[in-house]
């Protein structure tokens, strides 16, 4: 396998897509001529034609409203918001419409649209382009969530996520763009709604999303040296989300951290702990659920505050050693 950056494992699926279907199109800001606001499309406009790689007006409503009728009437449509941010000005064309199709016919529609966003901090982008926003997507019945966190997953998921019937958020970290993987060169997909463990441990779980993940397994090879045993599980999808694979994880270490870069305060994290809590598993744990997330506050733009408004890699540490030190001895 060649190594291939996110960005590139990302504007490959696009392009096999493309190529493998004359229903799949793209639309959105400045993806044509100037090749997306993070280059995921740089190329595809030259080569497929301004029909099928379309540039659209600074209207997120809009976008998402043709996407929406696109897929009602058979089309696969791929949309770009620049930032996931912008998902707030095109709520309705998502929550009330996209999702709620399919169930509201009775099956007779469907809305096969991918929604390709930018979130996340690291960038300095402030306090309306930083955000993590998935948790929304996640509460809303009707709609799938993926975010990726390679570029193997990356290219793999997107794939599922174009070919799957349903609307799909696909979640991409800025900071994740520039990492590098093993990607295959020919298509291939990965399955929705399965977690994959990205390191195997025995003695305590970490279940992160996003950007966390690369952190989590950073922290991991920190505390290996205090002997620490630490197994790292990316659910890679939020909807469906894969319980299965988390609590088997938790019941094997019996000590588990959950980390997510959105902010803690109803955050997806309270849904993955609430889980473990729920299950026979909880009264085996051998110390208290520990739970990062970003700090209540926007997003600010000034490098050291938003570092301190989310959770890095010496949280991870520190949560690792609290969970640690509850060892009964």
């Amino acid at each position: 396998m060649r190594t291939i950056t996110y960005l590139q494992a990302i504007n490959e699926a696009l392009d096999e897509a493309l190529a493998q279907d004359e229903r799949v199109f793209l639309l959105g800001e400045d993806i044509g001529i100037y090749g997306g606001g993070f280059g995921a499309t740089h190329g595809l406009q030259e080569k497929y034609g301004q029909q099928r790689v379309r540039d659209t007006p600074i209207s997120e409503s809009a976008i998402t409203g043709a996407a929406v009728g696109a897929a009602m009437t058979g089309m696969r449509p791929v949309m770009e918001l620049q930032f996931s941010d912008f998902i707030t000005v095109a709520m309705d064309q998502l929550v009330n419409q996209a999702a709620k199709i399919h169930y509201m016919y009775s099956g007779k529609a469907k809305v096969p649209l991918v929604m390709r966003t930018a979130s996340g901090s690291g960038t300095g982008a402030a306090a309306q382009h930083s955000q993590s926003l998935e948790n929304w997507m996640a509460h809303i019945p009707g709609l799938k969530v993926i975010q990726p966190t390679n570029a193997y997953d990356a290219k793999g998921l997107l794939h599922a996520a174009i070919k799957d019937n349903n609307p799909v958020m696909f979640y991409e970290h800025k900071l994740l763009y520039s990492t590098t993987g093993n990607v295959p060169e020919e298509p291939y997909t990965l399955p929705i709604g399965v977690a994959d463990i990205k390191r195997l441990g025995k003695d305590v779980t970490i279940v992160a999303t996003g950007i966390m993940v690369n952190k989590a397994l950073e922290a991991a090879e920190i505390v290996k040296t205090k002997g620490i045993s630490v197994e790292v599980i990316d659910p890679r999808t939020l909807v469906p989300l894969d319980k299965e694979t988390i609590l088997t994880s938790v019941e094997k270490t019996k000590r588990v951290i959950v980390a997510t870069e959105a902010v803690k305060n109803s955050g997806f994290s309270a849904e993955i702990t609430s889980i473990i809590a729920e299950s026979k598993i909880s009264m085996d744990l051998k110390a208290p659920i520990v739970r990062l997330g970003g700090a209540f506050v926007p997003m600010p733009a000034q490098k050291i505050l938003e570092s301190k408004a989310t959770p890095q890699l010496d949280s991870l540490v520190e949560a690792l050693d609290q969970v640690m030190g509850e060892i009964e001895v």
